[in-house]
């Protein structure tokens, strides 16, 4: 599998992990004064980042970036400039 494929995957299934059902009716706290609902998606905001990280690390496109990172002399010049 490709890591476009798999870097996709992973946040189709962080889309369906976000809606964290489990723990709304849990009012344990965690390190005793954390709610555990807030140490989810603290917990998730960092896996989150984590897997954009990768995105653009594996999957980002290569010819976007060469086309932007391309010499300006390349460009048309318009008359009467």
């Amino acid at each position: 599998m490709s890591g476009k494929k798999v870097i996709i995957l992973l946040a189709v299934i962080l889309g369906v992990l976000h809606q964290d059902f489990w723990n709304w009716d849990d009012s344990s706290l965690v390190f005793e004064f954390m709610p555990i609902g807030l140490f989810y998606h603290a917990m998730y905001s960092i896996i989150a980042a984590i897997l954009w990280a990768f995105a653009i690390k594996y999957a980002w496109p290569s010819k976007l970036v060469d086309w932007a990172e391309q010499d300006q002399d390349d460009e048309p010049v318009e008359e009467g400039s």
